[in-house]
């Protein structure tokens, strides 16, 4: 029996896998899962952002997975080079919660829902359909996006596991 591989990726990362296996992320509260596929050739992508907009960013070397507005370029550059066409490309998100709840509700304490708005946004300017998302709420889940079939499953321990 072989082991399909397992591409991992981590808080502020983003990764591509192509054919077999899956691609996973874990601990997503206000974070958002965005997950790209090409059907047709196989070729699935994930970033795990965690902030909506680089402008905050301070000096030094800029983390392009940390923030929506640069993390979903990058992995659309990368899954290009892999063959994918972004006609074909579809999208799918999880995560956006609102994890805490505070007295007075900021603008900057909104990081999920500015989170959910800056990935719809993005892929909306690059013309890429959502074709299905679990986002909000107030709980974390893990995400894994099957590359043969292009299946995502959410799970949370306040919502068992669904498939999208």
């Amino acid at each position: 029996m072989t082991v399909s591989p397992l591409v991992k990726v981590g808080m502020a990362d983003l990764n591509t896998a192509v054919g077999e296996g899956a691609i996973r992320t874990t601990g997503l509260g206000s974070c958002v899962g965005v997950t790209l596929y090409d059907p047709v050739i196989k070729v699935a992508g994930m970033a795990h952002v965690m902030l909506p907009s680089s402008s905050i960013a301070r000096e030094g070397a800029l983390n392009l997975a940390k923030f929506a507005d640069t993390a979903l370029p990058e992995l659309l550059a990368r899954m290009d080079c892999l063959g994918a066409q972004r006609t074909r490309l579809v999208a799918k998100m999880a995560g956006g919660a609102q994890m805490f709840q505070f007295g007075k509700q900021t603008e900057t304490m909104r990081i999920g829902p500015r989170n959910i708005e800056a990935c719809r946004g993005i892929l909306g300017t690059y013309g890429i359909p959502i074709v299905a998302e679990d986002t909000g709420g107030n709980y974390g889940r893990t995400i894994e996006l099957d590359c043969a079939t292009g299946k995502l499953s959410v799970r949370s321990a306040q919502n068992g596991s669904r498939d999208l």
